[in-house]
């Protein structure tokens, strides 16, 4: 039987502000029944609590893949989540043959409607990265996969996954692919499709894309509200055509996550992408691959093979011809909050904002990641120096790596 617990630190960060010598009562249902102030108490604590982070682009970790793991696979990747102070986060398919993804998307959709163990991060939706992607912006996804944009195959996508796609990356140019690629009965426009998800709910991010300006806004007005892994697979910032990516760092009604790993967007840029996005339009994310938190190696991404050499992730099949491309990353959300720190002196709350609060606000589900009165007690506990030391599910701790 579960106690009744409180929690006390130095300062307590919200997605409102913050509070000094914090004391949270916690119900035996790890819920927070209160939240009070103890200056006289807590005079000599030096600890922080925070939201526990929202990784909303999650590939993988700990050897597994999201889209080819069995339940019990997929657990052992939640607590390794969990032991990095994600407390919720979207898996992520990559663009595959269309049975194998229609197959992951029912598995993923049965990992979401199951119980989840206390120790474990909680999987809250999908987010699909392709198939509706730029041909020259692909990245790691393959060509013969990527699909035009097609309001009956998102359906389908949607109906795998029994409504629990919540994020859908797609390029807004009107056309991702050559024409003479393989076909589909009922085409659509990017921006169409953007509608037609919206008005179900599902976020739209725009990315894989070497869409231009006018495309970009056309998104926006369709009802984009992000930007996927700013800088990368995007049509370089050009003066006279700002393109996808001047839009997404110029334009206040998006949101643009980045992967703050140091490989995949150099430290200026990511100072250029924070004055750009502010701290309440900036969001981190990881890219994650299955090799996260495993040593170099071969690995697999969807359908894709992919080899791992320190901190980089390479499309296999291209290094072997010498081509270097960029799979994902091996990072955690942990890591990137330390890495945005290092690179721009952002204090903890800009950071945590950026990790927990932002992605939450961008889903249009703030609750995610509120820290009040009848909301669940995940917090993120960090020393002094703003290290991550421990990690409450419902109020109860977890180890941390």
């Amino acid at each position: 039987m579960r106690q009744q617990v409180t929690l006390t630190a130095r300062r307590l960060i919200t997605a409102e502000g913050s509070l000094d010598f914090p004391v949270i009562g916690i119900d035996a249902e790890g819920q927070i029944i209160g939240i009070g102030s103890d200056p006289a108490a807590l005079a000599d604590e030096t600890e922080t609590l925070a939201a526990c982070y929202l990784d909303i682009h999650h590939h993988g970790a700990a050897g597994i893949d999201v889209m080819n793991a069995s339940p019990r696979e997929l657990q052992k990747m939640q607590r390794f989540l969990a032991r990095h102070g994600v407390a919720k986060y979207l898996p992520t398919t990559i663009t595959a043959p269309l049975d194998f993804t229609l197959g992951a998307l029912d598995r993923l959709a049965s990992l979401i409607e199951a119980d989840i163990h206390i120790d474990e991060a909680h999987p809250a939706g999908i987010h699909i990265e392709g198939p509706f992607l730029s041909h020259s912006k692909r990245g790691m996804h393959p060509a013969e996969f990527l699909q035009q944009p097609s309001i009956e195959l998102f359906d389908r996508l949607q109906s795998a996954a029994r409504g629990h796609i919540r994020l859908m990356t797609i390029a807004p140019e009107r056309w991702s692919l050559p024409e003479a690629s393989p076909t589909q009965e009922h085409r659509a426009s990017a921006t169409e499709l953007i509608r037609h998800a919206s008005a179900q709910g599902v976020r739209c991010s725009i990315g894989h894309s070497d869409g231009l300006r006018a495309d970009a806004l056309a998104a926006i007005d369709a009802g984009a509200v992000s930007a996927t892994h700013t800088f990368n697979a995007m049509r370089p910032l050009d003066h006279r055509e700002p393109g996808i990516l001047g839009t997404v760092l110029d334009d206040d009604r998006l949101f643009a996550d980045l992967i703050c790993d140091g490989v995949h967007v150099d430290p200026v840029l990511v100072r250029l992408w924070r004055k750009a996005k502010g701290p309440e339009r900036a969001i981190l994310i990881t890219d994650a691959l299955s090799a996260t938190g495993m040593p170099d190696g071969n690995y697999t991404a969807g359908s894709t093979p992919v080899t791992v050499q320190g901190e980089h992730a390479w499309v296999t099949s291209d290094l072997q011809h010498g081509k270097h491309t960029l799979a994902g990353s091996v990072l955690t959300l942990q890591h990137a909050v330390e890495n945005l720190r290092i690179f721009t002196g952002a204090g903890l709350d800009e950071a945590v904002r950026m990790a927990a609060h932002n992605p939450a606000a961008m889903l249009g589900r703030r609750e995610w990641t509120s820290l009040q009165t009848g909301a669940p007690a995940n917090l993120n506990r960090f020393n002094w120096r703003g290290k991550l030391i421990a990690t409450y599910l419902q109020g109860t701790r977890v180890s941390n790596a």
